[in-house]
């Protein structure tokens, strides 16, 4: 029944072909654009009692949460490392999104896995530099993404590019203290749990710290990785002092003591130059 009304709905511009995911509320399936032959994801999203609408700039009408995300994410200057929102309907009980689809391109989750577990330094750094500077964008452009994790993040394996999806759990950024987070538990940030608020680009930052320690260990850290983080006293082998150190100032368990989101780029360790990063050389098969 699903598939038959998608195809009902978009039949006219794209053809749909295998089931790609499914979440709680959506299915993403495999399409193919009439008029260019592109590969595109085809998402169908239910709504659900309380699914929230908002205004946007330029929309008349109040738009689904994650379509106004992800157009305000995308507006202005091409951002690699953000998903294009291609195309998109509303309807009363649901809405559908049709997103640029990289090929070859896989989930960091199952990216890390098909790698053993864990990534080496440079890797790693390749990814953060891409996933910062999409997060930063984000914020930059009023939207707080709120579920930056290992399976939101697509990476080409024959091109490198990494790209952040899904603002289904996002909202509009604002100066004042969010009181309620819908993003995956595993990133949330301790302020959340101490005082029941927390801000949304400190959140961020502790979000991208969390995503660096696992690509990096293998696993979440612990409570006593997290002591140790905070004691100065966590180190790896096999890991720089630079590393380490971004590491505690994006785990910092103060946000007023966490290293900013607009400044994480410009921390000693993106400044490692990589002469087969440079020459688009870097692959990862």
């Amino acid at each position: 029944m699903l598939f038959c009304l998608l195809i009902d709905y978009i039949f006219s511009h794209y053809t749909i072909g295998d089931q790609l995911g499914k979440g709680g509320f959506g299915v993403v399936y495999e399409g193919r654009r009439l008029e260019d032959d592109l590969k595109v994801a085809v998402k169908y999203v239910t709504k659900t009692k309380d699914a929230k609408c908002i205004f946007i700039p330029d929309h008349p009408k109040p738009l689904p949460k994650e379509i106004a995300l992800t157009i305000l994410a995308s507006k202005g200057p091409s951002v690699p490392g953000i998903i294009r929102l291609l195309d998109w309907q509303d309807h009363p009980d649901h809405f559908v999104m049709v997103l640029e689809c990289p090929s070859p391109c896989e989930d960091l989750a199952r990216f890390m896995r098909r790698h053993g577990g864990r990534l080496d330094e440079e890797k790693v750094r390749h990814i953060m530099r891409q996933a910062a500077h999409a997060a930063n964008m984000c914020c930059d452009r009023r939207v707080l993404h709120r579920d930056i994790k290992l399976e939101n993040l697509l990476i080409n394996s024959e091109t490198s590019e990494v790209k952040l999806i899904d603002f289904g759990c996002g909202d509009i950024l604002r100066s004042s203290a969010y009181r309620s987070y819908s993003g995956t538990s595993a990133y949330c940030p301790p302020e959340y749990h101490a005082k029941g608020k927390y801000y949304g680009r400190q959140a961020t930052a502790w979000s991208l710290g969390i995503l660096m320690f696992v690509m990096l260990c293998g696993h979440f850290p612990s409570d006593y990785d997290l002591m140790l983080l905070k004691q100065k006293l966590w180190s790896k082998p096999n890991l720089s002092t630079e590393c380490c150190r971004l590491l505690r100032s994006l785990l910092k368990e103060q946000p007023s003591r966490r290293l900013s989101l607009g400044r994480i780029l410009s921390h000693n360790w993106f400044k490692v130059v990589n002469l087969r990063s440079a020459k688009n050389h870097f692959i990862f098969s």
